[in-house]
């Protein structure tokens, strides 16, 4: 039960997240647009309510929680991250709003926007670890949580990895290709500069004279 509940809110989430963004800008009802996507969030109180009722009533804690845990603590990390990407895609193909801003690709900028997103892991382990915990300590010593543990330590290895990954991109920075134009440069390069020796001589009137010379 457990399981299929988590592929209902991975596709409600999905569900909510199209038809929330297709509200907003396709049929320009923002307000409505933003209620469904505001309902997201209610996916994973489901789950989890779900899941303590499971473990109240005797199930035993296995994979099936834990797994629970770690998705609504992928969901709270890096949920909004996901939701703001989309949604400036939206906005721009749907609403006529500009293109959304690429993540920087090389040097600090890439690096400090890689620490970002390992935030969101980090964030994502520690709600998955405190539901395990409570999990734990709801079974108490008599029951079997060596699942839950297993689980919460593949988590912290999770998050320990994608933390070396962020960290290699601030100790080896990625360099920008030499025959590569900036961003600002292409735009600067799009407007073609106007060269003075094409320009032509404008007229020089004088005070006093006419506008036509006799």
């Amino acid at each position: 039960m457990i399981v299929t509940l988590i592929v209902i809110c991975e596709v409600g989430f999905w569900v909510l997240l199209a038809a929330g963004l297709a509200t907003r800008y396709g049929l320009k009802m923002p307000r409505t647009g933003l209620a469904l996507l505001l309902c997201e969030p209610l996916l994973e109180v489901v789950l989890l309510v779900v899941t303590a009722i499971d473990l109240k009533n005797g199930a035993d804690p296995s994979w099936k929680h834990g797994l629970a845990a770690l998705y609504i603590g992928y969901t709270v990390g890096h949920g909004h991250r996901t939701v703001k990407w989309l949604d400036g895609h939206a906005a721009h193909r749907l609403g006529g709003g500009p293109p959304p801003v690429k993540p920087p690709r090389y040097g600090t900028a890439r690096a400090r926007h890689e620490g970002r997103v390992w935030l969101g892991s980090l964030v994502g382990g520690a709600v998955a670890t405190v539901l395990l915990l409570a999990a734990m300590a709801y079974v108490g010593g008599d029951g079997d949580t060596s699942s839950l543990k297993s689980w919460m330590y593949g988590a912290w290895r999770a998050v320990g990895i994608h933390g070396l990954i962020a960290l290699s991109y601030t100790l080896w920075p990625k360099k920008e290709p030499a025959g590569e134009v900036p961003a600002a440069g292409k735009q600067a390069s799009a407007v073609p500069a106007r060269d003075p020796q094409h320009v032509p001589d404008l007229p020089v009137r004088r005070p006093g004279e006419d506008e036509e010379q006799v």
